[in-house]
């Protein structure tokens, strides 16, 4: 039947280069392919938005003046759709008010159970609701934070009014702002603020808003630190000038509400309990330990609620995020955890016959819970859902029913169907997946000797309970453990500010959509330099934020729209179409090629167009660390979490005798790309540097000269170290998780070899 199929005729978003096959429905697919080949292209570019392109389209026009403009991909045809549901890493906001509760409705299933059996009675639901006037905190407006000033970041009180005392910018002397103060009469300007009498001190920092005469103007005057408070709470510090955020980085502090302590609620649904407990000390619980407290109620008035609710908790806990609280901000969560909490909301769906996009689920996840990983997408699928999964994982790829390959390479040498099949064709496929399926790395022959140490004394940081460690200088060390063990924990919090410590982490990387790995890199210097010397001109020319820039698109290439209430939208700028650059500089050419064009070129093409001199050797990096089909000129802001990682590392490549930290560098990578990062990280190390790195992936643990193991468990279960030694040791010796699992590895390849066959056969 054609609609058990979806079917794709000539896709070309993107790299694709007209790709056309047929995607089995109510099976688990899984797509493959080195970084950049085209996959994200295909199911999220094409498949999933299209999908919600014809949804969108079925509303009417006043609801769709509230949605995003969807365009339609570049394809020729595509039949058999169904609803498409992605669940992508993309963080679930920034909110303050959107916490793991929230998110997964088990805070108002939890709101429903207190209403009803909780004691004293409170009310309805809504009166334990923080986002809600009833049940809020009215001293933090259901924050559950106050946000106070550093009054010694905010002024130096050994200074008087005429020695520029206030720290904020802006209220420098001559200021209009110091004018207020310093003009008033209510204050002495040759008087150390020290010296201030109690009653003046007091008005100069929290004055409520008054008329007051300086000159012959009448002027209102408010004390520094409400006048302060407005000017930058509740602003995105990313959009703030680099000395107004350098400020309010020091100065501005988060604490626990004075009235709530961080509870949120107001004190009579603070007071309500069920079996002692009430419902912020639920929301503060571990969530297992939730799960395990939740299940000791028995209560057959409100049995339908509980069953959903402890099945909502339990399913946290399969998917390996027993560790964090309901009320943990959703903000706060790795893409791999905000991934698996939007997962949550789906397994208990009534839906079905829907298409579930996935974008890496296993990011983040030791060995031990891809599996329970694998165990949700397989339940997804069962339930006659189609499962579309974008993975590089073995351990997933080997799960699905359908395999579909990307490449050759990647940018210009992808977009291209290498195999679709079964797992068991694509190990005879002859493609690099099909290669790499069952290639392991070994454990070291002769590991290095260290140099030295850093001692971690008493670390207590989130659950690490009171660990100290030696972590030795001039080797690899992988410290690993399970989700939510402590690992981020012991080497950020303890290392990540240390002098000499790179830390090159998957964080967004600060810039606008002007920026992208030329002018990030320091890569367009060179270059510039060069178009000017070739053609006697001024390097600044050949700049898409100065004089050469398109007037019309301001050198971005494109022109945004703001269409009000709905969602801003690009078009190719007509002036330059797309070039950046006004038609004077793109006669300006360096061997045969003008500026946009460069911009254009990936890095690889790139490295073949700038033999060498100070380009080559940054584009060298770049493409050491994996990102040679990354576009010179492709915006930062369109990056993964691993692009930005790799990015920040091939910039720092340089520095020898440092100290790097790297944060699960695995991430993104195909299985034959992970050879080349431990080539990399072999590379760094011989040179004299210390490498850390944060991983679950079994081949970089075996790698290594030295492994710190933290668990056993997640969150309380956590924060102790159970091993610390070379891999072969832990293979040898341990009994935890990841020795389970790396031993697995390193010494089952008679049994993988044997499973193989049997596919082949």
């Amino acid at each position: 039947m054609p609609f058990d199929l979806i079917e794709v005729r000539g896709a070309r978003e993107n790299n694709l280069k007209g790709v056309s096959l047929d995607i089995p429905k109510r099976r688990l697919t899984v797509f493959t392919g080195v970084s950049g080949s085209g996959k994200s292209s295909l199911v999220f570019g094409t498949i999933a938005a299209e999908s919600q392109r014809l949804i969108n389209e079925t509303y009417t026009a006043f609801v769709q003046n509230f949605m995003p403009s969807l365009s339609r991909p570049d394809v020729d045809a595509l039949r058999g759709l169904s609803a498409a549901i992605v669940v992508d890493q993309e963080r679930i906001g920034a909110n303050a008010r959107s916490t793991v509760g929230t998110a997964t409705d088990a805070h108002t299933m939890l709101r429903i159970l207190f209403s009803r059996i909780g004691t004293p009675y409170a009310g309805p639901p809504s009166a334990f609701s923080f986002n809600r006037a009833e049940g809020m905190c009215l001293v933090c407006e259901g924050l559950g934070k106050a946000t106070e000033l550093d009054l010694d970041e905010l002024v130096d009180r050994d200074r008087s009014l005429n020695q520029d005392p206030i720290k904020a910018p802006g209220y420098g002397v001559d200021t209009w702002y110091w004018q207020l103060f310093a003009h008033s009469g209510l204050f002495d300007p040759d008087l150390p603020l020290r010296d201030y009498p109690a009653e003046q001190w007091e008005q100069f920092l929290y004055s409520p808003v008054t008329k007051v005469k300086v000159g012959k103007s009448n002027l209102t005057f408010e004390g520094l630190v409400p006048k302060v408070k407005k000017q930058y709470l509740g602003k995105d510090r990313d959009t703030m000038q680099n000395a107004a955020r350098t400020f309010a980085d020091r100065a501005l502090r988060l604490g626990p509400c004075p009235e709530c302590g961080g509870a949120r609620l107001n004190a009579a649904a603070r007071a309500v309990r069920i079996d002692g407990v009430g419902i912020a000390e639920c929301s503060a619980m571990q969530i297992s330990d939730l799960a395990q407290f939740v299940r000791g109620i028995d209560d057959p008035s409100v049995g339908p609620m509980l069953e959903g609710l402890r099945d909502t908790l339990d399913s946290m806990v399969d998917i390996g995020l027993g560790y964090l609280s309901l009320n943990r901000e959703s903000g706060t969560l790795s893409g791999g955890e905000a991934q698996r909490v939007k997962l949550v909301r789906h397994l208990g769906s009534a839906l079905t016959d829907v298409t579930y996009v996935f974008d890496e689920p296993t990011v983040g996840l030791h060995p031990h819970d891809i599996q329970r990983m694998n165990e949700l997408l397989i339940q997804l699928k069962d339930k006659g859902n189609t499962v579309l999964v974008v993975e590089h994982k073995p351990e997933t790829i080997r799960i699905a029913d359908h395999v579909v390959d990307l490449g050759p390479g990647a940018g210009l040498s992808g977009g291209r169907l290498c195999y679709a099949g079964d797992v068991k064709g694509l190990l005879k496929s002859g493609t690099l997946t099909g290669r790499y399926l069952d290639h392991k790395v070994g454990l070291r022959d002769d590991v290095r000797t260290p140099t030295g140490s850093l001692r971690i004394e008493g670390a207590s940081l989130h659950n690490l309970q009171d660990v100290s460690v030696d972590v030795p200088l001039g080797v690899l060390t992988v410290v690993t453990g399970v989700a939510g063990s402590g690992k981020s924990s012991l080497i950020h919090g303890s290392l990540g500010h240390r002098e000499g410590v790179i830390v090159a982490g998957q964080d967004p990387i600060r810039g606008s959509r002007r920026s992208n790995p030329a002018t990030y890199t320091g890569l367009l210097d060179p270059i510039r330099a060069e178009f000017a010397k070739a053609n006697k001109v001024k390097p600044g020319l050949f700049s898409a934020n100065s004089v050469g820039a398109c007037q019309t698109c301001k050198g971005l290439g494109l022109v945004y729209t703001d269409l009000g209430m709905m969602a801003e939208v690009s078009s190719v700028c007509e002036q330059c179409n797309g070039a950046r650059f006004t038609p004077e500089v793109l006669e300006l050419q360096l061997r045969g090629k003008n500026i946009s064009e460069v911009l254009r070129m990936t890095v690889t093409e790139a490295r073949e167009f700038f033999g060498q001199g100070p380009s080559r050797t940054i584009l060298d990096r770049l493409g050491s660390v994996g990102l040679g089909y990354l576009s010179l000129g492709q915006p930062l802001t369109t990056l993964s979490g691993g692009e930005r990682q790799r990015m920040k590392l091939a910039i720092n490549m340089s520095k020898r005798g440092s100290i790097y930290i790297l944060d699960e560098p695995t991430t993104g990578l195909h299985l034959a790309d992970v050879d080349q990062l431990l080539k990399m990280l072999d590379e760094l190390v011989d040179h004299g540097n210390t490498v850390i790195v944060i991983e679950h992936h079994q081949a970089v643990m075996a790698h290594a000269d030295w492994l710190i193991d933290l668990g056993p468990g997640a969150g309380h279960d956590g924060g102790q170290i159970v091993f610390e030694g070379t891999p072969a040791d832990l293979v040898e010796s341990s009994a935890s998780l990841t020795a389970e699992h790396l031993r697995q590895y390193v010494t089952d390849s008679a049994a993988t070899d044997s499973i193989s066959s049997l596919q082949l056969s």
